[in-house]
């Protein structure tokens, strides 16, 4: 940051000013300055292999600050990443951004997808299932495609609406049971219908099952990046296995199968737990069928940043030369 100041061509943090004077850095300078300032933006998303903080944050955070850091904090990572990297910095961000945004984000998503299925801590699991999904963004970010870039901003947002949902549904049933151990529950579905209704909702949203809004800003991204890294979206999009796999498994050992008589007084999804969730369901819902809701508001300005970036890149290839 001290060293955009000084560096710039008038000494300023105005964002908009150093962003106007970008090509005003050397090459050399960028180069050093974005893998600074994405090590502290990747640390905050958490990318590989900065991530080992937030599964354990998660776990001894209460409901509401997992909901808070999931919902909105990470994504704080990301958008420095835009705001920052890309606008003042573009130059460097065409050449570094396959590395450090195409293939850390391909191992987030493959890599944390992994985890995830390994996990036997329900909160655990959505902690690593989350830095999986943050890898979309990243990947989205990377292909400096008008798709890539809106599907990357949007799973933003359709990331924090569902994550939030499932750390709010792990907190209820970590308020009944007093623990979070998958294999400790068993048939809850039939003591917590609308419960496990509500759960299996948020599940296919996290697995970006179609007419939901994970699924638009997902396809978003794999189409913007196929277009430039055709290698990565083919571990990308395969991973969309592995992410029903550990879902789908989880769902089974909690909520289906005999009633563990332990939880057979356990009471239903009260009206205060409802009112946190449906909104959220609601907003899941109709970005899934409605996307441009969002995309029409981010299309014009991410365009143009892109264009940005893309403009400087043939700029930056004569200055090598």
């Amino acid at each position: 940051m001290l060293g955009l100041y000084y560096y710039g061509a008038t000494p300023t943090f105005d964002l908009t000013e150093l962003a106007a004077n970008s090509s005003h850095y050397s090459i050399n300078f960028q180069r050093i300055a974005w893998i600074a300032l994405f090590i502290g933006f990747a640390i905050k998303i958490p990318a590989f292999p900065f991530h080992t903080w937030l599964p354990d944050a998660h776990v001894e955070a209460p409901t509401a600050i997992s909901v808070i850091l999931a919902g909105v904090l990470l994504k704080m990572g990301t958008y420095g990443i835009l705001r920052v990297n890309f606008a003042v910095l573009p130059a460097a961000s065409y050449q570094l951004a396959w590395l450090f945004l195409g293939v850390i984000g391909t191992i987030n998503i493959v890599y944390g997808a992994m985890c995830a299925m390994a996990q036997t801590d329900y909160k655990k699991l959505i902690a690593y299932s989350s830095i999986s999904h943050m890898g979309y963004v990243m990947l989205g970010l990377a292909a400096f495609t008008a798709a890539g870039i809106n599907g990357a901003v949007l799973q933003m947002f359709n990331h924090g609406t569902i994550t939030a949902m499932l750390f709010i549904l792990v907190g209820v049933i970590y308020d009944r049971a007093h623990h979070r151990e998958i294999n400790g529950f068993g048939g809850l579905a039939q003591q917590m219908p609308i419960y496990t209704a509500v759960t299996g909702f948020a599940f296919f949203a996290g697995m970006g099952l179609p007419g939901m809004s994970a699924f638009i800003s997902e396809v978003l991204v794999l189409l913007g990046a196929w277009q430039t890294h055709p290698l990565m979206v083919a571990f990308g999009a395969a991973t969309a296995v592995l992410t029903a796999g550990y879902l789908l498994w989880t769902f089974q050992r909690i909520y289906l199968g005999p009633l563990n008589e332990k939880y057979k007084d356990l009471p239903d999804l009260s009206f205060r737990e409802a009112f946190t969730l449906v909104p959220l369901g609601i907003i899941v819902l109709i970005l899934g069928v409605y996307p441009h809701a969002i995309l029409g508001l981010l299309n014009t300005s991410l365009v143009h940043l892109n264009q940005v970036v893309l403009s400087t890149s043939g700029a930056a290839v004569a200055m090598l030369h």
